[in-house]
């Protein structure tokens, strides 16, 4: 059965625009494509070519922008490109004509790129690249300064598929219990009337009739959005703007952007990273452990039946998975398009038990966030500062003559005493939410 969805040909969101470093080549994985996102040094735009240097295939992500020509540099034999992917430099060429007369057999494929809505875009089909430019970027209409909202973006790679990533972002009657004590309450669980507005190949949209006037957009393959009005005016809104990002088999990438109206002052004090180590990562830590295994499952039962009959489905809070099961089996076969990049896929998935991986902070978002990997940097310098000034502030003291140690020592003695308790703070409460947080379910009260 050919699928009638082609991944391939849209637009999907990188990353933040703020959190690529501009000075290095990025690597990142799409649809099972390895890619590498630079600036050329006189750019003011990114580029993305695939992550493989034409010569004898050395990721570039692990080369340099050159300080001289500001190309793109590969680190194993030098060969460089310009920002169209053209290779302009091949220090071992005996001659210059064997560059200029071989540009187009020496070139890497470049990618189709925008940048909108603070986000780095791609395609990554590069022979439609005539179709990418007349295809319109799927953008939020919340993220939009002229109609008054603010927003914060957040990254995070996530250790379960892209169609369970968005199964689960369409389903907000888990929000009560997953994320108990974060985002919601047990005992303030409800039923949740959904009633779907239109179901396309290329929009799925639902409504919800509560107190909180809630729509839900699904806009395959990635962007799954809600828009909240809040009161009686709807006046207030308040938005989740998901981008699901299929990365590779059993692995997804969460591009999210927070929207709202109102509060915009509240919303420049409080620092990015904060939210993020507090609130964001805690949510998909929420989800994480649940997910990754409720996936092994489904797929080694789906080997015999299907979802249809495997998943019990009876209430309306389930209509928009329905939904996006039916479009995902009607357009796509049930399945992405791992065979066509080479990927295959195993029939019996295992479990992976290690929980300091599934909930591994730094690798799946610190160090893809420029806030948190600077607010982290800062943190670290701040403990050796507070440890040097203890250590230092004791033996002064120790050095002290008798007359003075009871006058001028013990207060010093206190500050060396508080320098500890902050460094103790830093290095025992604050940092480990950078790397890792068990999250316990039963433990949560």
């Amino acid at each position: 059965m050919t699928s009638e969805f082609n991944f391939f040909q849209q637009w999907y969101p990188l990353l933040p625009v703020e959190d690529i470093d501009s000075t290095r080549p990025n690597p990142v994985t799409l649809l099972g494509i390895r890619l590498v996102i630079w600036k050329p040094k006189s750019s003011k735009t990114y580029e993305v070519f695939l992550d493989e240097c034409p010569h004898r295939l050395a990721p570039l992500s692990e080369g340099r922008v050159d300080e001289k020509s500001g190309n793109l540099m590969c680190s194993y034999h030098g060969w460089q490109f310009d920002s169209q992917g053209i290779c302009t430099h091949i220090p071992q060429a005996e001659k210059p004509e064997v560059v200029t007369k071989n540009e187009k057999n020496f070139c890497v494929v470049s990618l189709p790129v925008r940048q909108a809505n603070d986000l780095l875009w791609v395609w990554p089909d590069a022979k439609s690249a005539e179709l990418a430019a007349n295809t319109p970027l799927p953008l939020s209409p919340q993220v939009d300064a002229e109609k008054g909202f603010v927003w914060s973006s957040y990254v995070r790679d996530l250790e379960y598929d892209w169609e369970t990533l968005v199964e689960n972002v369409a389903d907000p009657s888990h929000v009560p219990f997953t994320h108990h004590g974060v985002q919601g309450k047990r005992e303030n669980a409800r039923p949740i009337f959904m009633e779907v507005v239109q179901s396309t190949c290329k929009l799925i949209e639902v409504v919800i009739d509560r107190n909180l006037q809630t729509t839900i957009t699904f806009e395959p393959p990635c962007r799954l959005e809600y828009s909240i009005s809040l009161g009686d005016s709807k006046d207030r809104k308040i938005g989740l703007v998901t981008y699901c990002i299929p990365v590779s088999p059993g692995k997804s990438r969460i591009v999210a952007q927070f929207t709202r109206n109102f509060s915009k002052t509240l919303h420049r004090l409080i620092p990015r990273w904060w939210s993020h180590i507090n609130t964001r990562n805690l949510v998909l830590d929420g989800d994480m452990i649940l997910l990754h295994q409720q996936e092994k499952f489904l797929q080694q039962r789906q080997a015999v039946e299907s979802w249809k009959s495997i998943y019990k489905l009876p209430t309306s809070a389930d209509r928009l998975v329905i939904e996006f099961r039916n479009w995902f089996d009607k357009y796509c076969s049930g399945q992405l398009p791992w065979s066509e990049v080479g990927i295959t896929v195993l029939p019996s998935p295992q479990i992976n038990d290690d929980r300091s991986v599934l909930l591994d902070r730094y690798s799946q978002h610190t160090q893809h966030c420029s806030s948190c990997r600077n607010a982290l940097k800062v943190i670290q310098r701040l403990q050796v500062r507070l440890l040097i000034y203890s250590m230092s502030i004791i033996a002064a003291v120790a050095l002290l003559p008798d007359a003075l140690r009871i006058k001028l020592g013990l207060p010093l003695v206190v500050t060396s005493a508080l320098s500890m308790g902050a460094y103790s703070w830093l290095k025992f409460r604050l940092v480990p939410k950078f790397y890792f947080v068990d999250y316990i379910h039963p433990e949560k009260q």
